[in-house]
């Protein structure tokens, strides 16, 4: 999340050539919000309750705040802390995807991503030649969730750029939901995405990349809401580098993508970028660039994509055992689907009802 919040631009509405849904979109977070609902007369009513949602998930969560919850809890340091509501859900959905994950998507790694160069807004990220330190550990199970109590150990910072994202977005298009009380709400937050309501026929149509940028002009805008049946894939489930964006239509919950693509920088030589394996301290390095995972939330999308991402070879097995449908893609781009992702330009992509995040988060203080 950016250190200038939601600060400069105001909703702007987006055309994508049909008068079934209106679609607005702005900066924030340090990336791109976008609303997209129908009935579209909902639309002017709802850009307030979003932007509500995204500066209470800033002030809560941002590292890159210095007046955010979290940033005082970490000046302040070792010790007991009373938190806000918010954030006590922030972290308790944070503690309950490392839980699920065995790890792999660990909330305690803010130090390992200061240590990289990760310390302030990725836009002020300049190369840096300094010598990297020892790689800190980090270990979730030392954090202590009770209540809105939470226990911090000496030295160790949080960083929950894997799960809040996603929560974002999840709070976002349920309260705009509530609001309109009719038709459906799709809420982005850099591609990371929750729907709400019921969804248009057919599902939501959204068009995956490597990276968020690839999809927000005018044109692909105007694919999402076309009538494209281009077949992609060659009916073997790894499909050797086609073109690389797909739209696909989403029923329900929520979708996520993780890559190493985007947001890379250089620190002493290295080629860094923000996905952390918590087992080394530095950034993931196995076969995957981009992972995209279909959830019953978006922060359970968002958490399993980037264990995805951490775990390597063996992601489409995890994946496979939870029965979640998710596209990853190779360093060189062979594509491995999972779950009934399918190979078909426009094709249905169903989450499972079943949440395995909220399974854990139910009632679970670390």
């Amino acid at each position: 999340m950016s250190a200038t919040g939601l600060a400069t631009r105001a909703w702007s509405r987006v055309g994508v050539g049909t008068r079934t849904v209106a679609v607005a979109d702005r900066d924030a977070l340090g990336t791109t919000a976008r609303i997209v609902v129908w009935p579209p007369s909902n639309l002017p009513a709802l850009l307030g309750v979003v932007d509500d949602e995204l500066a209470a998930l800033d002030s809560q969560a941002s590292r890159f705040r210095a007046d955010s919850e979290i940033s005082v809890l970490h000046a302040t340091g070792e010790g007991i802390h009373q938190l806000s509501a918010g954030l006590a859900d922030v972290i308790r959905t944070a503690l309950a995807a490392a839980a699920w994950t065995a790890g792999r998507c660990d909330p305690t790694v803010g130090d390992a991503l200061i240590r990289i160069g990760y310390d302030r807004d990725f836009a002020a990220i300049a190369p840096d030649d300094t010598p990297l330190s020892a790689p800190p550990s980090a270990d979730w199970r030392a954090v202590s969730l009770s209540g809105n109590e939470l226990a911090l150990p000496a030295g160790m910072l949080l960083d929950l750029g894997a799960t809040a994202k996603g929560l974002g977005a999840d709070r976002a298009a349920a309260a705009a939901y509530a609001r309109a009380g009719e038709g459906g709400v799709l809420v982005s937050l850099g591609g990371d995405l929750a729907v709400a309501g019921r969804p248009p026929t057919g599902g939501w149509p959204v068009l995956i990349a490597d990276e968020h940028r690839q999809v927000r002009s005018a044109r692909n805008l105007a694919r999402l809401f076309g009538t494209a049946s281009q077949q992609a894939g060659n009916g073997h489930g790894v499909t050797a580098d086609p073109e690389i964006a797909q739209q696909v239509r989403l029923s329900g919950g929520g979708l996520a993508t993780s890559s190493v693509t985007c947001r890379r920088w250089v620190r002493a030589g290295r080629t860094m970028h923000h996905i952390i394996d918590p087992r080394t301290g530095m950034p993931a390095d196995g076969p995957w660039r981009t992972v995209t995972v279909a959830a019953a939330s978006c922060a359970e999308a968002n958490a399993a994509a980037t264990s995805a991402i951490v775990t390597g070879s063996d992601a489409p097995r995890w994946l496979n055992k939870h029965h979640l449908p998710a596209r990853l893609i190779t360093h060189d781009g062979q594509i491995t689907r999972t779950c009934g992702w399918p190979e078909a330009e426009d094709g249905p992509v169903s989450p499972p009802s079943h949440s395995w995040l909220a399974a854990w988060t139910q009632g679970r203080d670390q």
